[in-house]
């Protein structure tokens, strides 16, 4: 399988040719030149294997240059019940009869991104040791993709990380997370600014070809195509877990921000996964419903990004929303370049009226958003009516996916962290703290490592290189 770019000007690559790397030459996201179609018998044929079998029989698929026996140990040594707390890695809860909870958040940093990110940080010392290479890898977080990478790649060899957030903009529990890591490997730099400051800082470095290249700069943001093809996975687990034959529909509640979570889900249907609708959870930051509802894509100004109780999607750009644009368009590098040349100049792009508008129905989209105040109702309504405490982000995803359900279709909300990242969210809306997993409970008061900078690509620039490996 080769990867191309979204807007055509980066030579066809293998996999492992495109792991260590952020953005395209081109300024694109790399992804597959065709997704991988499985029929009824590789359905049937995955049905009832563990995490760790459908994780490497889906992986397989996009990553066919590592040997098969190199894949099976890294996502064995993976997905295990000591880094996931159980044999199911993601154990679906059933609140009532045809709806559901997929729990994606019992990894190190408790939160659904560790699932892809713990395998990437697995991929990324196999592929530096073998080529004898050193990388640093620029990412930028919202609250939870930094925790999760952190985790993922402390101590790893060959690997120094740098890590963008932004200043005062997370839970205090989310910083704390990160800040108070000691390893020798490991920066953190708060920016002050929002998180899309943060995301055009690691574009920039990311398209800096002399400064990428010198310094060896790799990325573990989902614009990172090794991040979406694990997160492929659990769509499937959710899947056979909740319906009897492979015919069956089934929905998915996402809650979004980046759209990488969102479009692993739509590269499971694109695949043959029975994926009746996926549904996008936005919070007050809502520039994808804009679009799923209008037509119109209208990124928002640093000033315009609300600061909101479900942080780690208070986003204006989502960077994997270009992904899903190029299939929307055909595939056509030409169209996405336009349209992001035009995004670029303009700050938005409408096509509403066009037929690639009228194909959104074809792939399953649907969408919403949630308040302050709906994330407590729905914090309220399932503590009470199932005895499940559930984080703000996960509230949005539930939230609107209940305005989406259809009778007869099973309906599967994806869980996105564990509600102890967001105590003062939780006790405002039951008047109670959420249990601390064990080894966070004094977290806030342990000694924090982090510098803050202003929004300025140089001047982090000049920090990666006093410190790169």
């Amino acid at each position: 399988m080769l990867y191309a770019s979204t807007r055509g000007g980066a030579k066809p690559q293998p996999f492992t040719d495109i792991l260590l790397e952020g953005l395209a030459p081109d300024g694109g996201l790399f992804l597959p030149q065709e997704f991988p179609r499985l029929g009824a018998a590789g359905l049937a044929a995955m049905r009832g294997m563990s995490y760790a079998q459908l994780a490497f029989a889906i992986l397989s698929k996009f990553a066919d240059d590592v040997p098969p026996g190199d894949l099976k140990r890294l996502v064995d040594a993976t997905y295990t019940k000591e880094i996931f707390g159980s044999e199911d890695i993601t154990p679906l809860k059933k609140l009532e009869q045809g709806l559901y909870l997929l729990g994606l958040a019992n990894g190190p940093s408790l939160a659904f991104k560790d699932i892809a990110l713990q395998l990437l940080g697995n991929l990324f010392e196999y592929a530096l040791e073998k080529h004898a290479r050193r990388l640093n890898v620029v990412g930028a977080t919202s609250g939870d993709t930094g925790s999760s990478a952190e985790y993922a790649l402390r101590g790893k060899k060959n690997v120094q990380v740098f890590m963008l957030s932004p200043y005062g903009r997370m839970s205090a529990f989310q910083a704390a997370q990160m800040y108070s890591l000691q390893d020798a490997n490991i920066f953190n730099i708060a920016v002050r600014g929002v998180f899309d400051d943060c995301q055009d800082i690691v574009k920039a470095i990311s398209g800096d070809f002399a400064f990428k290249a010198r310094h060896r700069i790799g990325a573990v943001n989902s614009i990172n195509w090794a991040r979406v093809a694990a997160q492929v996975v659990y769509y499937f687990t959710g899947y056979f877990a909740v319906t009897k034959s492979n015919g069956d529909p089934v929905s998915f509640a996402v809650p979004s921000g980046n759209f990488g979570n969102i479009y692993a889900g739509h590269v499971a249907r694109s695949m043959g996964l029975p994926v009746r609708k996926l549904i996008v959870a936005t919070n007050e930051n809502d520039v994808l419903d804009e679009f799923f509802r209008t037509g119109r894509y209208r990124v928002r100004g640093a000033a315009e990004v609300k600061a909101t109780s479900s942080p780690s999607m208070d986003i204006s750009k989502s960077s994997n929303f270009e992904r899903y644009a190029y299939d929307l368009v055909g595939r056509d590098p030409k169209i996405l370049k336009a349209l992001w040349t035009l995004l670029e100049r303009e700050g938005a792009f409408d096509l509403a009226g066009t037929e690639y508008f009228r194909g959104v129905a074809g792939t399953g989209f649907v969408s919403g958003s949630s308040t302050h105040a709906d994330r407590l109702t729905t914090i309220r309504r399932v503590w009470k009516d199932y005895g499940v405490m559930i984080d703000p982000h996960t509230a949005d995803g539930i939230k609107v996916g209940l305005e989406h359900r259809e009778q007869g279709v099973p309906l599967v909300c994806m869980e996105t962290a564990q509600p102890a990242k967001f105590a003062e969210t939780i006790r405002e809306a039951l008047g109670r703290d959420p249990a601390r997993p064990a080894g966070f409970e004094d977290l806030e008061k342990l000694p924090q490592r982090v510098e803050v900078m202003g929004a300025d690509a140089a001047t982090i620039k000049r920090h990666i290189e006093r410190h790169a490996a």
